[in-house]
């Protein structure tokens, strides 16, 4: 089983190569800088938002909210700073924001034991309306002056990489550093493999699953700062695009097996790699929106088949945390 998910990324790798390459000689435009420097900075807010759904995905859940969890709390922090909120308090009503919500994600799927797809699906729709409602006086929240002390998350570069990659780099680290040296992520992996088992075993599944939520809401967070510092405001109604589908993408076809308790942070950058260079590729021959649709439904579909494949669940898993 190791040798065959091995053997996804090394495919999904060099059809990136192969797609980038190809690219870069017969589609004019793809390989300026100004293009490629575009593509990172789309690619790094694609795959931090990855990096959260995979630390949901690998313990056998899904969390289709996540994009009202990028719009929302970092809208939210935008507008209380234009109309006046210290920045402090403004970051802490945010974090709380997201903390709470990660909280009531988690406590509906470990505790009331409401699936994980129907539970971020709703959460996700009442997030966005929330915000559409009572929250935003506008579609689009501008950047203010009095937040550019953390500009920098999103703008300028180091050494000639653009911020939101390096942003994408440090949230990657962190996350590797929790899944692979962690006492909690070997827990995630283990609720992910089995959930029956880690449970007969005493490991305390309930709290670990809402700590993943929490986790995932929280790198929504940190992924809305990141895009909204790098194009200097917020889409709020962003939710009503087919991003999350995206990301969704970027987890599968990166190799995380739907099944739980499979993949990791190197999955996420490969997944990342391929789809953020077929949506730029798409975009500059100017496919109309409704046939990238279909390009990434087929892709989507086959990475599905392809994860049914590589990572069967047996009868007794397949009944358990099912997404």
């Amino acid at each position: 089983m190791i040798k065959l998910r091995a053997t996804q990324q090394t495919i999904v790798f060099a059809i990136f190569v192969v797609l980038f390459a190809a690219l870069a000689v017969f589609l004019p435009g793809f390989a300026q800088v100004d293009n490629l420097l575009t593509l990172l900075q789309n690619v790094a807010i694609l795959g931090i938002l990855g990096l959260g759904m995979a630390l949901v995905v690998i313990g056998r859940g899904i969390d289709i909210s996540m994009i009202a969890a990028m719009a929302v709390p970092s809208g939210f922090l935008l507008q209380m700073v234009q109309n006046g909120y210290g920045i402090g308090p403004a970051i802490g009503i945010a974090l709380c924001l997201s903390l709470t919500f990660g909280l009531l994600n988690g406590w509906l799927i470990a505790y009331a034991e409401v699936p994980s797809l129907f539970t971020t699906l709703a959460s996700g729709l009442f997030l966005a309306g929330l915000g559409q409602a009572f929250i935003f006086q506008l579609e689009v929240v501008q950047w203010p002056e009095a937040l550019d002390a953390l500009v920098w998350v999103g703008r300028g570069s180091v050494l000639g990489i653009p911020m939101p990659v390096i942003m994408f780099g440090l949230a990657a680290a962190l996350l590797s550093l929790f899944l692979g040296r962690m006492r909690a992520g070997s827990f995630i992996y283990a609720m992910g493999d089995n959930p029956m088992t880690a449970r007969a075993t005493g490991l305390p599944t309930r709290p670990i699953m809402v700590l993943q939520f929490v986790l995932a809401a929280l790198v929504g967070l940190f992924a809305g700062l990141v895009m909204a510092a790098s194009v200097n405001s917020m889409p709020t109604r962003i939710f009503n695009s087919t991003m999350v589908y995206d990301v969704v993408l970027v987890v599968v076809l990166g190799g995380i097996g739907l099944s739980g308790g499979r993949g990791g942070v190197v999955n996420v950058i490969i997944g990342t790699l391929l789809i953020g260079t077929l949506l730029n590729g798409m975009t500059i021959m100017d496919i109309s929106y409704s046939v990238q649709n279909i390009v990434k439904g087929v892709v989507l579909l086959a990475a599905i088949l392809i994860d049914s494949i590589l990572n069967p669940r047996n009868e007794e898993t397949a009944q358990q945390g099912d997404i």
